[in-house]
């Protein structure tokens, strides 16, 4: 007898091993909603420097600095930038060290570091917004 044969007396059901998918990963640790600001001790002039060349981010800081105590990001916002835009130019402030957060519940507080510049960098930021023309607002 030929194996076609004994199929067709005998046909064998086709087993398909079941699919496994991994188990979704649960994360544990809750990742913060903002950029960590550095240490004061790890403020770099260059990240500082090239954080304020920028004149929306420069502005911000005017803008902080000149109502002198925490202001959330929508006190913040312009109207003629795009909210992920100005997400970005408060992200690299963050990383360059020039701003604080505070988060409380939804909100996030922003607050220029300038107990922390001033310790690392004596003068500059008063020298910045010194010679910076003023701003629009």
């Amino acid at each position: 007898m030929s194996m076609e044969q004994f199929n067709r007396i005998l046909p064998l059901p086709v087993v398909m091993p079941p699919i496994l998918r991994p188990a979704p990963q649960r994360r544990t640790i809750a990742r913060p909603r903002v950029a960590a600001e550095p240490k004061r001790r790890e403020l770099r002039l260059d990240k500082v420097l090239a954080a304020l060349a920028d004149p929306t981010r420069l502005d911000i800081v005017q803008y902080l600095v000149s109502a002198g105590d925490e202001l959330n990001c929508a006190a913040c916002s312009c109207p003629q930038r795009s909210k992920s835009t100005m997400a970005h130019h408060f992200k690299v402030l963050r990383e360059a060290g020039l701003l604080g957060t505070r988060e409380e519940g939804t909100q996030i507080f922003n607050h220029v570091r300038r107990a922390d510049l001033d310790a690392r960098f004596p003068g500059l930021l008063d020298a910045v917004l010194k010679a910076a023309p003023s701003i629009h607002r």
